[in-house]
């Protein structure tokens, strides 16, 4: 299993934590933001498929911001991915 900490840009949340192991997402965990909506992002991806997971939120929006924590969490999944 492979530890990842990614600092996300433009968003509430400062730091976004989670494991890859065969290509499925664990322990998702983001520090700072909307802390239930943020937990509930955590749970609903758990065991997912991350380049399935990275389709499903990339691009969401918060606020006009361009980005959202979710999309920062699909951000982060690709770098992975994609080197």
């Amino acid at each position: 299993m492979e530890h990842i900490t990614f600092s996300p840009r433009g968003v509430c949340a400062m730091k976004i934590d989670f494991d890859i192991e065969d290509g499925k997402l664990y322990n998702v965990k983001f520090i700072g933001g909307c802390n239930g909506n943020l937990k509930a992002i955590g749970k609903l991806v758990e065991g997912k498929d991350a380049k399935e997971v990275a389709e499903i939120l990339r691009g969401n929006d918060c606020n006009m911001k361009g980005t959202s924590c979710a999309d920062q969490l699909a951000r982060a999944i690709d770098e992975k991915l994609n080197g």
